[in-house]
């Protein structure tokens, strides 16, 4: 099953919108097959293992990350082609909550006499690898991940000088993996113009398609000669609002960025209604990486479903300094956004990050 995960985990960036599934074919204490899912393959983790081992699958004994899908998409159903193959056992780590497969795969895997059982120790591992396809499935929209970094007393700017980085280059190298797990990422026009950013995945590693670059843009201030703008290859989105010049976004269109306009409160760009289309496009997560205004907003919407925050060893302190979320706040303690299933990351020598979910309901 280790293996199984590890194989998984090449399908990264690769699989989406479809879930990354690893496979392992065992037989007399041997491995036969090996298989992970990505969306250009089209064929299934099992299906590729299946092939590799040929004659040798009967009898055999599947490792597999995902409950095996039973459903025709744009392949047959997987169960099936186990049950012809003679597979002898399939040891799972976790179901499936796709409705159109949940818990079937196993039951025709039982019916034709085919022994299953879940690997509870793999089950957190394997979840977390899917949980933005999860969280699909369940919710029908992308699951969105307030990334930023912070001082240790909460401050993301200084009031006058902010070049230079608060954070290591070991750090904003773990930032490119998280980059990398996503299918958008979410920007505010302030921090555009601010750091003119590029916004884009520098981990090295494939993608079977560019990380989506957003920008809330309610007037269509972008400049044309801004780096996003310059970069853009049907991969930059900016969001504006019927206030903006007609004129502005046929300027940005002529460049190659797709402008869409999204009319909120207060004048604002409608994060609710960007994350909606985002969801159209089978984007299953977006990570926003935006300034104070933004992270609050979309806080206080209820719009973000995790964090992940990055500590430098350093304080700001004073009353000029941004926080982490501005806008009006909170008024008490009681009312405070709740985390929960928080998890500390380590990154060596003196920094560390904090992932948790945000507590709804």
């Amino acid at each position: 099953m280790n293996e199984a995960l590890r194989l998984a985990k090449q399908g990264i960036a690769l699989a989406t919108p479809n879930p990354v599934v690893g496979a392992v074919l065992v037989r007399d204490g041997v491995i036969v097959g090996r298989g992970f899912h990505t969306w250009e393959g089209v064929r299934h983790a099992e299906i590729l293992a299946l092939e590799e081992a040929g004659d040798r699958a009967r009898g055999a004994t599947l490792y597999i990350t995902l409950e095996p899908c039973s459903h025709t998409g744009r392949t047959g159903p997987c169960a099936d082609a186990l049950i012809a193959a003679g597979i002898a056992k399939v040891v799972a780590a976790c179901g499936d909550p796709n409705p159109l497969v949940s818990g079937e795969g196993f039951r025709r895997l039982r019916a034709a006499g085919i022994a299953v059982e879940m690997d509870s120790e793999a089950q957190a591992d394997a979840e977390k690898l899917n949980e933005a396809f999860f969280h699909f499935v369940r919710t029908g929209k992308p699951l969105v991940t307030l990334k930023s970094a912070l001082t240790l007393d909460g401050k993301i700017s200084a009031p006058e000088d902010n070049t230079g980085w608060l954070t290591s280059a070991r750090a904003r190298a773990h930032v490119q993996t998280v980059r990398h797990a996503h299918d958008a990422i979410v920007t505010g026009i302030g921090t555009a113009l601010a750091d003119d950013p590029m916004l884009t995945d520098r981990s090295g590693l494939p993608r079977v398609r560019p990380l989506l670059r957003v920008v809330l843009d309610s007037t269509l201030r972008l400049p044309l000669e801004s780096r996003l703008v310059k970069s853009a290859n049907g991969d930059l989105l900016v969001a504006g609002t019927s206030a903006a010049s007609p004129e502005r976004r046929k300027a940005l269109e002529a460049r190659g960025v797709e402008v869409k306009l999204f009319d909120g409160p207060r004048g604002r760009v409608d994060l609710r209604d960007v994350l909606s289309l985002l969801a159209e496009r089978k984007c299953l997560s977006a990570l926003i990486e935006a300034g104070s205004m933004v992270n609050w907003v979309a806080l206080e919407g209820g719009v973000v479903d995790k964090i992940f925050l990055y500590y430098a060893p350093k304080i700001l302190g004073g009353l000029q300094s941004l926080p982490l979320a501005g806008g009006t706040g909170r008024a008490s303690r009681a009312d405070a956004i709740v985390l929960e299933r928080l998890t500390i990351h380590s990154i060596p020598p003196d920094e560390f990050a904090t992932e948790a979910w945000v507590k709804k309901g």
